[in-house]
C-alpha cells in the first residue's frame, strides 16, 4: 500500500494514537462537555497530525518550523486541557495517566 510521506513519520503514527485516545477518553466526559471540553480536546489532537502532515508539504525550513510549532503548541494546548479536565474531576479514574 502507497504511503504518503506523512505517514512514514513516527511522531504521526503517535498523533494518530493520541487522537484515538482521546476519543476513547472524552466518550466518558458529561453530555453537557460535548461542545465544551470534547470538541476542543478532539479538534487540538487532530490538529497536532494534520500540522505534521502539512509539514511534509513544505520546501523551506521556514515553513517546515512553522508547522512543527504549530503541531507542538496543540499538543500543549491539549496538556491544558487534559490538566483542566482532571481538576474538574472529568477524567476516568482507570485513566492511563494519573
Amino acid at each position: 500500500m502507497y504511503l504518503y510521506s506523512f505517514e512514514k513519520l513516527e511522531v504521526w503514527k503517535e498523533s494518530i494514537k493520541l487522537v484515538e485516545m482521546i476519543y476513547v477518553l472524552t466518550n466518558n466526559f458529561l453530555k453537557n462537555e460535548k461542545f465544551g471540553l470534547v470538541s476542543q480536546l478532539r479538534r487540538a489532537t487532530i490538529s497536532i497530525s494534520s500540522n505534521l502532515a502539512e509539514y511534509t508539504s513544505r520546501s523551506t525550513d521556514r515553513d517546515k518550523a512553522h508547522y512543527t510549532t504549530m503541531a507542538y503548541s496543540s499538543a500543549m494546548e491539549i496538556l491544558n486541557q487534559l490538566l483542566i479536565s482532571k481538576k474538574l474531576n472529568l477524567l476516568m479514574k482507570k485513566a492511563i495517566w494519573k
